[in-house]
């Protein structure tokens, strides 16, 4: 039963990061210009254990209390995503030199940190979504609560290091800048489109 209850959890935390978004788009970028891919993966995959708590923990009580909470996190997670489409679609205007994989001079480490802090913890689908739906379904096995948490856990852990590392498989294909030129416009058109439910109220 205990297994069961960790598979469930496993499967559910998977099917919540797999889509595209603003998080598993730089996590890929970073991939792919192999820039800072541990240390990134690691700060996604250790906050998503983090909020994954939180929902088993009861962060639904803590919105239930704070009803200004929902909103705050709703526009300022649209207002920062409309900023980093903006930016990716200037990335995807510039010279083919500032797009090559491999080009020196990248993001240093603590700008890709925050970066990743920032479109992790001000994405306000994950707590709207991701954390009281895990901690909606966690309270459904009693006494298990953890059990389905640590198999959350793990599927954000492998998903991310999967993608970062992985990422190395495209290298060829993004040598070629019209490639980046092209990511970067889905990563644009990404952001946007995830702000512009977010103000809607989706």
């Amino acid at each position: 039963m205990p297994f069961s209850v960790y598979v469930t959890g496993f499967t559910m935390g998977l099917s919540l990061i797999v889509a595209i978004g603003a998080q598993n788009s730089f996590v890929l970028r970073q991939g792919l210009r192999n820039e800072h891919v541990f240390a990134v993966c690691l700060t996604c995959a250790l906050s998503d254990a983090v909020l994954i708590l939180a929902g088993v923990i009861g962060l639904r009580q803590a919105t239930a209390m704070l009803p200004m909470l929902e909103p705050t996190l709703r526009y300022g997670g649209a207002a920062f995503l409309v900023w980093y489409g903006a930016r990716s679609l200037l990335s995807a205007l510039r010279s083919s030199e500032a797009l090559a994989v491999g080009t020196a001079g990248g993001a240093s480490l603590s700008a890709s940190l925050a970066t990743c802090a920032a479109l992790t913890w001000l994405n306000p689908h994950v707590y709207l979504d991701t954390v009281l739906l895990i901690g909606s379904i966690a309270s459904q096995f009693p006494g298990q609560e953890l059990i389905f948490a640590a198999g959350a856990m793990t599927a954000s852990f492998l998903f991310f290091f999967g993608l970062g590392y992985g990422a190395r498989w495209l290298r060829p294909l993004f040598a070629n800048p019209a490639a980046w030129r092209i990511l970067d416009g889905i990563v644009a058109a990404t952001m946007w489109a995830i702000a512009f439910k977010l103000i809607r109220g989706g």
